[in-house]
């Protein structure tokens, strides 16, 4: 999956979570930070993996028991970020399957990493 963040994007997140940081949503405030300009939520970044798991795989019924997460570097408006999920370990017998979750941008390589616990529906 991939995902152009935009300006709209962030606002609709803060809106979405409450969570109206100055480093999210004041440039002249982020420029004096760290990061040197303003960045996306890490957690609205982590949401697109929640994205791939409900429409791709394993897709849809899946349900969400456990995520692990590691933010690696800041995503900016304008970046596209490309989330990836990888099976690491399946349990057949409890329809569980253990995954390893990416996302990254061209610009800063990974920039969130993890683990997902799902439970994904029988199939017939």
């Amino acid at each position: 999956m991939e995902r152009l963040i935009k300006e709209e994007d962030i606002a609709a997140f803060a809106k979405l979570s409450g969570d109206y940081s100055p480093v999210h949503m004041d440039e002249e405030y982020a420029k004096n930070t760290r990061f040197k300009g303003r960045i996306a939520h890490g957690m609205m970044t982590a949401g697109f993996i929640s994205a791939v798991l409900g429409t791709q795989l394993p897709g849809e019924g899946t349900i969400y028991l456990s995520q692990s997460l590691k933010f690696m570097a800041p995503v900016r408006i304008g970046e596209t970020v490309v989330v990836e999920v990888e099976v690491i370990d399946m349990d057949t017998a409890k329809n569980r399957a253990r995954l390893k979750t990416t996302g990254r941008t061209e610009q800063a390589g990974i920039v969130v990493e993890g683990e997902a616990l799902v439970m994904y529906p029988k199939r017939s």
